[in-house]
């Protein structure tokens, strides 16, 4: 299989330079319009589609974000791997603000979003006890070291619903108590999904402050974050160049599953599905189904 990377382009990551015979394209999807058109191109002769995750302009709040139809979108236009770059806040000293973390894990405190491709008439469960791809997470490590970023490998990542920052009372629960690593409002449901449409996924969080536990700090101010996001974007465009061409042409099997994830998941009896709901999974779980 050819090797088609996504992008899902987080706050201040608009746009990918330096990709060849750039074009972006509209793809319809069933779960709703995606959240922009999708920038198509090449990077060192691999195929790219890279997708804003909020619209050029910062269109969707963390809630409005239609995770579905961009997963969705991505998985159409034959994309086999998935590189999320978000900003993040951070609970720990040692992940400053402009350092890069390889997310390993996820806590989903996220309420108000659809999280599932499936549901009545087509039942399915996938496991997301490993919700990243280690292969993807090694190609980032590295493309992140040539860019010059300050990498860390391995971090628990809290999504929140927002869009307000957290209190001071959440981020010492979710820094002492649970232990999470950074805080963010965007990579769930994201992740889960990107595991339904069989997409090896890889979370680069980008540290833009400390959240609200840091003495220092007291609290997040929006134009430190805006500060940061600005050197942060150039850094992750940098690195992002150096990705697709770690990657390879060729899209070998994934060694942990990600691209059989729907194996053994649907449980619903194939006399008991509903026609409507299989239509629209047929680009998600089509090899299945």
């Amino acid at each position: 299989m050819q090797t088609k990377v996504a992008i899902i382009g987080g706050s201040g990551l608009y746009d990918i330079e330096g990709l060849q015979n750039p074009k972006w394209v509209d793809v319809d999807s069933p779960w709703g319009a995606p959240s922009d058109a999708i920038l198509t191109g090449e990077l060192g002769g691999v195929d790219v589609a890279f997708l804003p995750r909020h619209g050029r302009g910062h269109m969707h709040s963390p809630s409005t974000v239609p995770y579905r139809a961009n997963i969705d979108a991505l998985k159409r236009l034959g994309c086999t791997d998935v590189i999320s770059v978000s900003a993040c806040g951070s609970f720990r000293e040692d992940m400053a603000p402009g350092d890069f973390v390889i997310v390993s894990d996820f806590i989903d405190r996220t309420f108000a979003r659809e999280k599932s491709f499936f549901g009545t008439g087509c039942v399915a469960h996938v496991s997301v006890a490993h919700p990243v791809c280690a292969r993807l997470g090694d190609a980032v490590e590295l493309a992140a070291r040539a860019a010059g970023v300050t990498i860390h490998r391995g971090g628990t990542y809290l999504a929140m619903e927002g869009p307000q920052f957290s209190s001071l009372a959440e981020s010492k629960l979710y820094r002492e108590v649970w232990g999470c690593d950074v805080i963010g409002m965007t990579n769930m449901p994201e992740a889960k999904l990107a595991r339904e449409a069989e997409l090896c996924y890889a979370s680069v969080a980008m540290i833009t402050d400390y959240d609200s536990w840091h003495p220092d700090h007291g609290s997040v101010d929006i134009s430190d974050i805006n500060s940061t996001l600005g050197a942060n974007s150039k850094a992750a465009k940098s690195m992002v160049v150096d990705i697709a061409a770690r990657l390879g042409q060729t899209h070998e099997a994934c060694p942990r599953g990600c691209d059989r994830a729907l194996d053994f998941a649907i449980m619903t009896a194939p006399e008991a599905r509903d026609p409507a709901l299989l239509a629209k999974l047929d680009a998600v779980a089509g090899r299945v189904l």
